[in-house]
């Protein structure tokens, strides 16, 4: 099976964290999203027990909201000992709204607005990452409104492509997000924040990607390499201490068999390595380092259930298996191509020789889970399952063709707990007039 918390029990059917897929779709109905709360634990562990262990006191993990945003989630967070990465007032709200001390919050965004740094300053939101000179005048206007100093990274793009999905390459040059290094006014954005006396410029932020494997490890090497460099001319020129560095993104995870599997400890003790390295070199101290994983945390703690409706078969072309779910509750084939592993629930040890392409509900030709897939041939009421979809699928769920949202539903220690629930007709009509 692709992931260890996937599995077939003596009935045939596909376990996720223990659980009986067939059973909990036949309580909860499908489309349903099922999370893994313990997976979600373990892999927040690993990252905070190997950054401690390779960078020491005052480094740590962000979980970095966008990749799956609720309540629960926050409380998850909030035990682990984590800090966020909000990117809304929306995140903030929620996040704040779960109980998270806030102080160890770093709200992102490339276009924050008045209102949106107004609520932040106001939910005591710890760190602000600003992306371009406009935003830090704005923070500290209204720092300098609250009698407070802000702390403030500033997000830098190093000018390095990950070789990942282009829409979600963000460290390159021509990026929305950051101020280059390249082009010079990187300098000129920390000449601003020093001269602000509302600001604490606590270091720098950039971000290369977070589908990054062990072969494209180099890439954080890179990118740290850069930062440090600019990081120490400033302390040269401008006397600009950095006490944090923030690399942002986070290690790959399998999506299907062909995606190898991360070592994300020994990942990050290279990393400190060369970045102990590179800081000697430089004359720098070594600042605390962060890193931002999102899908490394919550990807593989997700799997989304569908019933199976028709199958047309075209003579010569191929066979589409359509499911009562689609691009609504999973817009990342339609977005990215996003590769996907999937299995036929309730009939799992079957032998898979049916190829087909599974599809969704909604009224538009590029509604499709996963093309070219290998399944027992499904029939009508059939359960089918797609791996690896906690990241990105609920945070981007819409009501496209007035479609409701599918619940989530939190697995931990054999119990499984409502912890968003399924949306209905009234929802979708609550704000119309």
């Amino acid at each position: 099976m692709l992931c260890s918390n996937i599995g077939i029990n003596e009935s045939g059917h596909l376990t996720f964290a223990g659980e009986d897929t067939v059973r909990l779709a036949a309580h909860y109905k499908t489309p349903l999203y099922l999370m893994d709360e313990d997976r979600i634990r373990e892999n927040c562990r690993v990252y905070k027990t190997a950054m401690a262990r390779a960078f020491g006191d005052g480094s740590f993990p962000l979980y970095a909201s966008k990749a799956a945003s609720f309540k629960r989630i926050y409380a998850i967070m909030q035990d682990e000992g984590m800090a966020i990465d909000v990117v809304s007032a929306g995140e903030i709200a929620t996040a704040k709204r779960a109980g998270f001390q806030m102080e160890r919050a770093f709200f992102h965004g490339n276009n924050k607005t008045d209102a949106d740094i107004s609520y932040a300053m106001a939910a005591n939101v710890g760190y602000f990452v600003a992306d371009h000179e406009q935003e830090l005048e704005i923070i500290s206007r209204e720092a300098k409104s609250r009698g407070i100093r802000q702390k403030v990274l500033l997000r830098l793009t190093p000018g390095i492509d990950p070789h990942t999905y282009e829409a979600v390459a963000t460290g390159k040059v021509d990026s929305k997000f950051g101020v280059a290094i390249e082009t010079g006014q990187a300098e000129n954005f920390v000449r601003l924040a020093l001269s602000l006396p509302n600001i604490r410029l606590m270091g720098y932020h950039c971000h290369v990607g977070s589908q990054v494997f062990d072969e494209d490890g180099s890439v954080y090497h890179d990118a740290a390499k850069i930062m440090l460099t600019f990081a120490a001319d400033m302390k040269r020129k401008l006397g600009a201490d950095m006490q944090l560095l923030d690399l942002g993104g986070g290690y790959g995870v399998r999506y299907t068999d062909a995606d190898p599997a991360v070592d994300i400890a020994a990942n990050i003790e290279s990393l400190a390595e060369a970045i102990r390295s590179i800081c000697c070199e430089l004359g720098l101290s070594v600042p605390a380092v962060l890193l931002e994983p999102g899908r490394s945390i919550v990807a593989d703690a997700g799997m989304t259930l569908y019933t199976a409706g028709s199958t047309k078969s075209i003579p010569g072309y191929k066979n589409y298996v359509s499911v009562d779910g689609g691009m609504t509750d999973n817009p990342r084939y339609a977005l990215y191509g996003s590769k996907y592993t999937v299995y036929l629930a309730n009939r799992a040890g079957e032998e898979a020789n049916f190829r087909c392409d599974v599809v969704g509900r909604c009224c538009e030709s590029g509604d499709i889970i996963q093309p070219d897939v290998l399944l027992p041939e499904p029939k009508r009421g059939d359960l089918i399952a797609v791996c690896t979809t906690g990241a990105y699928n609920y945070s981007m769920a819409s009501n496209y063709n007035r479609i409701p949202r599918p619940p989530v539903v939190m697995l931990k220690g054999g119990k499984p707990t409502l912890a968003v629930r399924r949306e209905t007709v009234d929802d979708l009509t609550a704000l119309d007039m």
